[in-house]
């Protein structure tokens, strides 16, 4: 007898997927493949992967269209734009729905604001388009961009879309799949690669105008103070503590103006499918000109976030030495080298403050979820529980 909607078996047994019936869930199931179907709202669906490398991907999408208007759009506006055959949703990411396009000969990428209400300043994606567009051909390595659509656009937001770029994602940044040689050689391409955006000249790019230089940590404070309110669903004691320590504790922070990506973390590269080098850098929502130690600190704090969850998975608990992991003191001493710049002084700052940032950030999320516009709403109850927890972990640090 079938457990689940008759949509869900079009979807799945196409695919070589057999069902595995659940209580509050269905679950398909392909030889050492599992899928995860959670229904979200009436005609779509969440579905999680286990067992694949790379991306993880998902049929329904979160916006209505109509896909012969939406192929009849790209081919007007992008050269060589064959007929589209599917469009599939990425699983992965919180915010700005992805999906892959499938033509009779060529793989592109689109990227959308999602649709219902939305937190102003937020789901960015002329930015990310703007930025990515900017930094081609520089020592950072991003995927081509081909097309920046409006509001009006036949998903009714805003979106771009860019090629696809083939490799490898790491969700587990210890890296249990990798050799010792190739494990230090990927932590190293992520310092490289971050040292060297930070080294653009935002001007020499056409980014002088990308943001407001100075005062960073002061205004970054304020917005998402503002935007962890305007989404909060109850209180939250230790998140307003940390705000506050934030506020009366501000360092002499050294002038520094970069291009800063806002989202650095292991699990927003591609990697090359043999080497270990990052081929691409996605995910540039909350790039804007910023301050350089706002990118290093954020990515500092998956030494120090627990290894054993899948949500926000860190390296706390991994014993590094041994698996030729550098220890955060050696990651940052080798972006300074990296830069010639001095030590940073006040790190606990730079790193309390990556803690609220992302607490608040995972705020907006949440609500997006509770409010039924989230791009991933599958990761509600761990949500939940991270939220509190960063701010616990920031006051811990004090």
């Amino acid at each position: 007898m079938r457990c689940a909607p008759p949509f869900l078996y079009n979807v799945f047994e196409s695919r070589g997927y057999y069902p595995v019936c659940g209580e509050n869930t269905f679950r398909f199931r392909r030889g050492l493949q599992r899928a995860t179907v959670r229904l979200h709202r009436v005609g779509t669906f969440v579905a999680s992967f286990t067992g694949h490398d790379g991306p993880h991907l998902m049929a329904s999408a979160l916006h209505s269209f109509d896909q012969e208007a939406l192929e009849a759009y790209l081919r007007e506006h992008i050269d060589g734009f064959g007929k589209l055959e599917q469009v599939q949703r990425f699983t992965d990411g919180q915010s700005n729905p992805t999906y892959r396009l499938l033509t009779q000969d060529r793989t592109y990428v689109l990227r959308a604001k999602p649709p219902g209400k939305l937190l102003r300043s937020a789901h960015q994606v002329d930015r990310e388009f703007r930025v990515m567009t900017a930094l081609a051909g520089s020592d950072v390595p991003v995927p081509r961009t081909l097309h920046l659509s409006g509001e009006d656009s036949p998903l009714g937001t805003m979106f771009f879309v860019m090629a696809f770029v083939d490799g490898r994602i790491f969700w587990d940044p210890a890296l249990p799949a990798l050799g010792n040689a190739e494990r230090g050689a990927v932590f190293d391409a992520m310092n490289r690669t971050l040292a060297a955006l930070h080294n653009l000249d935002p001007a020499s790019i056409g980014l002088a105008d990308f943001g407001r230089p100075g005062d960073y940590f002061a205004r970054q404070l304020d917005r998402w103070t503002r935007q962890y309110k305007a989404s909060a669903l109850e209180p939250l004691p230790d998140v307003d503590w940390v705000a506050a320590w934030l506020n009366d504790n501000f360092p002499d922070i050294p002038e520094a103006v970069s291009v800063v990506h806002g989202d650095y973390r292991i699990d927003n590269m591609i990697f090359h499918p043999q080497r270990p080098e990052i081929a691409a850098l996605l995910d540039w929502e909350l790039s804007t000109l910023g301050h350089p130690f706002a990118d290093l600190a954020y990515q500092c704090m998956q030494w120090r976030l627990p290894n054993d969850r899948d949500f926000l998975r860190g390296l706390g608990g991994v014993e590094r030495g041994a698996r030729d992991i550098p220890s955060e003191t050696e990651y940052v001493e080798r972006y300074c080298e990296r830069r010639g710049i001095a030590p940073i002084a006040e790190w606990n700052f730079y790193i309390t403050f990556s803690y609220f940032r992302l607490a608040a950030i995972l705020q907006g999320v949440l609500r997006r979820a509770v409010d039924g516009n989230a791009a991933n709403p599958r990761d509600l109850d761990a949500l939940r529980q991270t939220i509190p927890a960063l701010a616990r972990d920031a006051r811990a640090l004090l």
